[in-house]
């Protein structure tokens, strides 16, 4: 029997709470590892989207309660941070983020943080690439100093058509430190790109240009995002549940590949509202696509 809580297995999981995970009447995060646990997920990502606020100690009881239900934690970043301001003080802030983040991870047991890459504005790509450089290699300093360094920072590709983070920017971004990993946000990815990522090959194509460029080691372990999102001109829109099956991008090729090519990312479900149900799906796709190997 194949035993999927190992290394050499994707793990799935979902970002925050579901909806009904509240209507089972749960509160606290000292619900969250059962509730994973008893859906047969291992990993969670914590959302401090809007601030990190969770406390030490309940960070701390969080992360006790995870590893004795062997899931793995990852915390989200604020999405305000903005690596590629034009505003020195406003990137100064985003390390400052990036750290409180990096702390609540440490007490939490968490080993990767994911980042928002910035945004374009009134500057060019390369422009807004430099200046997230600049930030991320600063922020890696600070985390090295304040013994941080283990926690791996894991730069998002974006899904707006003006914000910095296609594919090729978040690689470069994690070629900054062999530590850096990238997070692929499917969703974003498609959506960003108006449509061209929601195929077999075109995702394919993704994974061959990770092995190039970082190695095997982080193509084969880099952190994931995914959920079918609604896009306009402009890209991303809404994100919408996997029964909503007009939005893309289809999670089956995503599956098909993860399995043929043994990669073993951390792929977290952010569904609108039914990310833990949609998260135990896309696992059972991934397990059928290497039982039929």
């Amino acid at each position: 029997m194949l035993e999927f809580t190992k290394d050499n297995y994707a793990l799935f999981g979902p970002a925050g709470n579901s909806e009904d995970f509240y209507e089972a009447g749960n509160r606290t995060v000292y619900h969250i590892p059962d509730w994973l646990k008893k859906h047969g997920l291992c990993a969670f990502e914590y959302q401090c989207g809007r601030g990190v606020k969770i406390s030490e100690d309940s960070a701390r009881d969080l992360g006790k309660l995870a590893a004795e239900r062997n899931i793995r934690l990852s915390i989200h970043a604020p999405y305000y941070i903005s690596l590629s301001s034009v505003e020195k003080e406003k990137r100064d802030r985003s390390i400052d983020y990036i750290m409180q983040t990096l702390r609540a991870a440490d007490h939490m047991g968490a080993d990767r943080i994911v980042v928002h890459s910035g945004s374009c504005g009134q500057i060019t790509r390369l422009e807004a690439l430099k200046l997230a450089s600049d930030t991320l290699s600063r922020a890696i300093k600070a985390a090295d100093e304040a013994g941080l360094g283990h926690i791996r920072i894991c730069p998002e590709t974006m899904g707006k058509v003006k914000q910095l983070g296609n594919v090729d920017e978040v690689i470069k971004l994690c070629m900054i430190d062999e530590r850096m990993i990238p997070t692929l946000d499917f969703g974003h990815i498609n959506a960003q790109s108006i449509g061209k990522f929601n195929t077999k090959e075109s995702i394919d194509a993704i994974f061959d240009k990770l092995h190039d460029k970082l190695g095997s080691e982080r193509a084969k372990n880099f952190h994931a995002h995914y959920s079918r999102i609604e896009y306009t001109r402009a890209g991303e829109k809404k994100h919408h549940t996997m029964d909503e099956t007009e939005f893309e991008p289809d999670f089956d090729p995503i599956a098909e590949l993860i399995a043929e090519r043994g990669l073993t990312p951390r792929i977290i479900c952010e569904s609108a509202g039914t990310q833990t149900a949609d998260a135990v799906r896309m696992q059972e796709m991934y397990r059928n696509c290497l039982k039929e190997m």
